[in-house]
């Protein structure tokens, strides 16, 4: 099997991959012994595909198609399985049985090329956040994921860290964000299970239900929370339009009504997000992404 992993993946995970990191070197072996032992037939790799993942199309022996995800440890491929097993397909993409290795989810194939976000804008966030509101659930017994709390934090000291001297701790992005997530920890209305990476990509046609849900980086806490990435989908539209910041606070209100949440919650965690997003895009060499979202921050 001739393999080359997808550019964009290359590229995002030399921006996050820790010194002495070798899983992109290992990478095709890992998915020749992964095809092996489930005895799979590969379609395709998923191109563009993610950022954090390889996403390739494969048949089981049977000939059901079915996808295979590849992941390294720090972007919590476990805990990416144990969420899906609990939400059993509901809302989201249904793991598959199979011989289960560290890294690797057998899932059902859904329609890759197709998500919400093909649809009409309005549309397109109707339909996510309907598929958004069935993964709130109970956290499962026994099993520990990272709380909002604990993950924001780590965020926080990055963020802190990143933006000493520069100029968005000079425009008080950083300061305001950090303390709208200081407040937000402490008082959090309910605590369920969140897919944690949630936008309109993540929300892809399917068969058994018109759209459902995959990719989660699961983290529990309040559900505002889980809307923040979504309310800035499509950012680099709302910034090249005229009416962005007003469609953007439109956009808070009208989410945070249909799922009936406080919008001013919403609002802080899109705060928080948009901001930390902005300054960990300067952080890894991206100045362009880091404008556009720290514009968007500055709406909120």
């Amino acid at each position: 099997m001739v393999f080359a992993p997808p550019q964009r993946l290359v590229k995002a995970l030399g921006e996050t991959a820790p010194d002495g990191d070798g899983w992109l070197e290992r990478l095709p072996d890992t998915l020749r012994q992964a095809v092996a032992l489930r005895e799979l037939t590969v379609d395709r790799i998923q191109v563009p595909g993610g950022r954090s993942s390889l996403v390739v199309l494969v048949r089981r022996a049977d000939g059901t198609p079915a996808v295979l995800k590849l992941a390294p440890p720090r972007f919590r491929p476990e805990a990416e399985r144990a969420a899906l097993v609990h939400w059993d397909g509901l809302g989201a993409v249904q793991p598959l049985d199979g011989p289960e290795t560290a890294g690797a989810l057998l899932l059902e194939r859904l329609h890759p090329d197709v998500s919400v976000r093909s649809l009409p804008e309005a549309k397109a966030l109707l339909e996510a956040a309907g598929t958004l509101r069935r993964l709130w659930v109970e956290p499962p017994a026994g099993r520990v994921f990272e709380t909002v709390a604990e993950r924001t934090g780590r965020q926080a000291e990055a963020m802190r860290s990143t933006a000493v001297g520069s100029e968005v701790a000079a425009a008080g992005l950083v300061d305001a964000a950090l303390a709208a997530r200081e407040e937000l920890v402490g008082t959090a209305p309910e605590v369920r299970l969140l897919h944690g990476t949630f936008r309109q990509s993540k929300v892809l046609a399917a068969e058994r239900s018109p759209w459902l849900a995959v990719g989660p980086d699961p983290v529990v806490g309040e559900c505002a929370f889980d809307l923040a990435r979504l309310v800035r989908d499509r950012v680099e539209d709302l910034i090249g339009s005229p009416s962005g910041a007003a469609t953007t606070r439109r956009r808070v209100r009208k989410l945070a009504e249909s799922l009936e949440l406080d919008a001013e919650r919403v609002r802080g965690w899109t705060l928080f997000r948009a901001v930390e997003s902005g300054v960990r895009a300067l952080r890894v060499g991206r100045p362009r992404d880091a404008e556009l979202l720290l514009e968007f921050a500055g709406w909120l």
